[in-house]
């Protein structure tokens, strides 16, 4: 075999991958950026309590968040709010993609968007919030609200948020339910 003949059976291998990853790279770029939001899954409503954890109830809504939301590849990021309930939303899912929770500040959503835009185009990420910050997240990205409000007692709104990546473009969001029915409904 020639010299020429074996360093191409060697380098060969690694050209290829080196292709393919380029172009799933390259893929993504030209992907819009999806964002779930979600609200934290049920938690304990015993007065004052400075941060209720999940109810069972909750904790079988975080499971059925990561089995809705396992279909969707490749996923890049899970972010949270700093209280348990929303973390614990949050874990199934990140635990099964061995990604980090990230914490965000929920009064700083255009610092959340301009991260995840940066960060993630093209990508997919998960953002659990609140009640009374879900719609704001997804107008935060420049999309409009799905629904016009989410009750204190609803708790299976899936909002998708889709951003182009062609800045000309606008954001769209639309509104799902997921797992078993909650009380607002």
């Amino acid at each position: 075999m020639s010299r020429l003949a074996f360093l191409h059976l060697l380098l060969w291998p690694l050209l290829a991958l080196t292709t393919q990853c380029a172009t799933r790279r390259s893929g993504a770029a030209n992907q819009p950026t999806t964002i779930y939001i979600v609200r934290h899954a049920e938690k304990d409503l015993t007065p004052n309590l400075p941060d209720p954890s999940l109810t069972p109830e909750g904790q079988q809504r975080a499971l059925a968040l990561r089995d809705t939301l396992l279909r969707r590849k490749p996923w890049a990021a899970v972010f949270s709010t700093a209280t348990s309930r929303t973390r614990t939303t949050a874990e199934p899912l990140a635990q099964v993609l061995k990604l980090p929770i990230q914490d965000y500040d929920p009064k700083q959503l255009p610092a959340l968007a301009r991260r995840i835009r940066q960060s993630y185009p093209g990508e997919t990420v998960l953002v659990v919030g609140h009640s009374n910050t879900i719609l704001e997240t997804a107008e935060a990205f420049g999309a409009p609200r799905p629904v016009p409000t989410i009750g204190d007692n609803e708790y299976d709104y899936l909002l998708e948020v889709k951003l182009p990546r062609d800045s000309t473009q606008a954001a769209t969001a639309v509104a799902r339910r997921y797992g078993g029915s909650s009380a607002g409904r």
